[in-house]
C-alpha cells in the first residue's frame, strides 16, 4: 500500500490474516537491515528509482516479503523463489530467484555460496560457483537472463553442499545480490530408526523413516523388507508399525521417499525369537 507525501512514500506490511501479539516489523532497504527504530508496520521512505525495499516480522526473518520497488516498476532488487530448501542427498535441486536491475543494464550474473569464501582469490569478491572444484561437472544455469529470471541447478547432491546459496548481478555502476539473504539448502539422508529391534513373538515394533529436515513437498514414504516392497505399506506417515510382530517379520527393512526409491535408507535387522509355549 502506498501514499505519496510529495517526495515521500509509506510503505506498509502487510499479512493476509491478523497476528496474535503485538509482532514489530523488520524493514530492509537493498537487502540491508535497517535501523531498530523502524520496528514499526509502516515505514515513510525517500523516493529514489533505484532502492527496493521488503519488511518481515521480527523473529521470522526468513520469510521475508518479495522486494518492492520505491519509484516505478524498476529498480535493483534480487527476490529468492524459496528461502529454504530440504532435498535429499544423491537427488537433483532448483534454486531460482528473479532479479531487476532497474534502469542499468546487466553486464554480468553469477551464483556463489558465501560458505566457499575461503578459497576466493579475493575475500569481498564472490566467485562463480561454476569454477568451484566441489562441484565440478554438478552445477549449470537456466532461466531466462534478460527477463530477470535465474535458476541454479546442483545435481548429484551431497551433504557438504548444505550451505546458503546467493545471485548478484553487476551493472556499468555496481554490483547487487551480495547484501540480500539468500536461499538456505539443507541436504539429508534418510535413516530408518527400530524400536526395538529384537522382540520375542506377539510384541510391537515400530519403524521410523526420518530425514534432518521437512522435505518439500510433504511425501509418502516406501517400506522394505530384505530388499523388497512390503506389500500395502506405502502411507503418508513416517511411521510404520509390526503390530504384533511374528517370527515372519524377522528380517532386514529399510524406507525410503516416495518418487526417491533408488535413494533408500541404509537397512536395519529386526530379530524375533520364537516364544516356547509349554503344557504341564
Amino acid at each position: 500500500m502506498w501514499t505519496r507525501w510529495e517526495y515521500w512514500k509509506t510503505l506498509t506490511c502487510s499479512t493476509t490474516c491478523t497476528l496474535i501479539g503485538n509482532p514489530t516489523y523488520i524493514w530492509y532497504k537493498n537487502g540491508q537491515h535497517l535501523d531498530e527504530s523502524t520496528y514499526k508496520v509502516k515505514y515513510s521512505v525517500s523516493s529514489n528509482y533505484e532502492d527496493g525495499y521488503s519488511c518481515a516480522v521480527k523473529g521470522h526473518e526468513d520469510l521475508r516479503s518479495p522486494a518492492v520497488c520505491v519509484q516505478g516498476q524498476d529498480c535493483n532488487r534480487v527476490t529468492y523463489t524459496k528461502r529454504r530448501i530440504c532435498v535429499l542427498k544423491g537427488s537433483s535441486v532448483d534454486i531460482s530467484c528473479t532479479y531487476g536491475s532497474g534502469y542499468d543494464t546487466v553486464t554480468s550474473s553469477l551464483w556463489f555460496s558465501p560458505k566457499q569464501s575461503a578459497r576466493w582469490s579475493g575475500k569481498l569478491i564472490p566467485e562463480d560457483i561454476t569454477t568451484d572444484p566441489g562441484y565440478a561437472g554438478r552445477v549449470e544455469y537456466g532461466g531466462e537472463k534478460e527477463r530477470g529470471h535465474s535458476t541454479l541447478r546442483i545435481t548429484d547432491l551431497r551433504e557438504e553442499d548444505s550451505a546458503e546459496y546467493k545471485f548478484i548481478f553487476n551493472t556499468h555502476t555496481s554490483r547487487w545480490g551480495y547484501s540480500f539473504t539468500g536461499t538456505t539448502l539443507t541436504v539429508t539422508d534418510v535413516v530408518l530408526e527400530m524400536d526395538p529391534t529384537s522382540v520375542s513373538e506377539r510384541e510391537n515394533v515400530t519403524l521410523t523413516c526420518r530425514t534432518k529436515c521437512t522435505l518439500d513437498p510433504i511425501t509418502a514414504y516406501s517400506w522394505y523388507k530384505n530388499g523388497q516392497p512390503i506389500p500395502n505399506s506405502n502411507t503418508y506417515s513416517p511411521v510404520y508399525s509390526l503390530f504384533p510382530a511374528s517370527s515372519e517379520d524377522a528380517g532386514r527393512y529399510s524406507c525410503a521417499v516416495e518418487g526417491h526409491e533408488d535413494l533408500p535408507s541404509p537397512e536395519d535387522t529386526l530379530t524375533v525369537r520364537l516364544t516356547d509355549i509349554s503344557s504341564t
